[in-house]
């Protein structure tokens, strides 16, 4: 099978899970292509969509949280989004390329790959077989004007959101957020530990503002490192934030480890005690597959508050307060057990499966 893999840089969190379909598709012996759609009008435009939700983010949380708020009353409108109109100047290019190329299915862990299909469906071009992946526990402001031959979504339990925004139950897959393979390897802590170099017998809290180092972590890690400074060892993870990681090492310096981005995340999610994260969609869910005690710190405006309350009000991680009132085992064992029940480690495998039937099905008829 040929696939085509879309996703943008708004975020690390759609290109990793875009990354685990595409270790999917070749590990069972598909062709995966992966591409920034935008890309094909030029890297320009690329880095400009990107640089400028990483910068909106990093720098200014609460503008995103009003942007945000703001599709959630435009969604209202009897009409079509601004992000739809934006995303048909790309659809000319995409047009082109799928003239150029065969793919039988595009998979998407993002909007914006969606709109441009769907801008495309809605001129009658002839498309493969479209799904969308949604990444975050929630269905997010415009997902319901996109029109895709399925959707996959994280959880049975969303079912009703998504299908009360206009998507017919029929194309609702409850399948999870595809993560990595490396992600559900059944390795112990002390092992784990052993490939960092970290003591086997210390006690590790991993820290995380996700890829972008977005997030209140320096607050995070000052109240943190007051709490467990001589009890525990800190491993702070900035991500592509330098201004952070200049900070945190000024201050603290060679009291907590301080990484900027790793290649080791499986290693580090296996390896710590507790994990402690703003509630992106992926880094939550590779800490449920991972089996890790999770604290979700505050969150940015916007899916990530509905992350951090689906995982919260399901028991799958705690509130910062809880882990201020000190370790409780109990809860910890609970929240695994909530976790392996709920999450699901095979997520990009039933995707790809869904993949397959659908073209086995036979070809997507085109919007007159």
């Amino acid at each position: 099978m040929e696939v085509l893999i879309l996703s943008c840089g708004t975020g690390g969190g759609h290109n990793a899970a875009a990354e685990a379909l595409r270790e999917e598709c070749e590990r069972r012996g598909d062709r995966a292509v992966f591409m920034d759609p935008y890309a094909l009008r030029s890297d320009r435009a690329a880095r400009l969509v990107s640089g400028t939700y990483v910068s909106l983010v990093q720098k200014t949380p609460r503008l995103f949280g009003v942007a945000y708020t703001l599709g959630e009353l435009v969604r209202r409108l009897p009409w079509r989004s601004p992000v739809y109109f934006v995303n048909r100047r790309a659809a000319q290019a995409m047009e082109r390329f799928l003239a150029q190329h065969h793919f039988d299915a595009v998979l998407m862990p993002h909007l914006f790959p969606a709109e441009i299909m769907t801008c495309l469906k809605n001129r009658g071009v002839p498309l493969p077989k479209t799904i969308f992946v949604a990444t975050d526990y929630t269905c997010i402001p415009f997902t319901e004007e996109t029109d895709c031959d399925a959707y996959v979504i994280p959880h049975p339990d969303l079912l009703v959101e998504f299908e009360r925004r206009g998507i017919p139950r029929e194309k609702l897959y409850p399948l999870g957020i595809p993560v990595r393979r490396a992600f559900r390897q059944e390795l112990s802590r002390t092992d784990a530990r052993k490939a960092l170099g970290l003591d086997p017998e210390e006690t590790y809290l991993l820290v995380s503002g996700g890829s972008m180092g977005a997030g209140v972590l320096k607050r995070a890690v000052r109240e943190l490192y007051r709490q467990f400074g001589v009890s525990a060892h800190l491993i702070v993870i900035c991500g592509t934030n330098r201004r952070l990681y200049r900070s945190l090492a000024k201050k603290y310096g060679s009291s907590i480890i301080l990484l900027q981005t790793t290649d080791k995340m499986a290693l580090y999610l296996s390896a710590c005690d507790l994990y402690l994260t703003k509630p992106g969609g992926l880094s939550t869910t590779e800490a449920a597959v991972v089996g890790l005690p999770l604290a979700a710190l505050r969150p940015i405006p916007g899916c990530e508050t509905k992350n951090a309350q689906f995982f919260t009000s399901h028991q799958f991680a705690v509130s910062l307060s809880q882990i201020r009132s000190g370790v409780d085992p109990d809860l910890w064992s609970g929240m695994a057990r909530q976790q392996r029940e709920n999450i699901l480690p095979d997520s990009a495998e039933r995707i790809c499966d869904l993949a397959h039937r659908l073209v086995e099905s036979g070809p997507t008829q085109a919007t007159p």
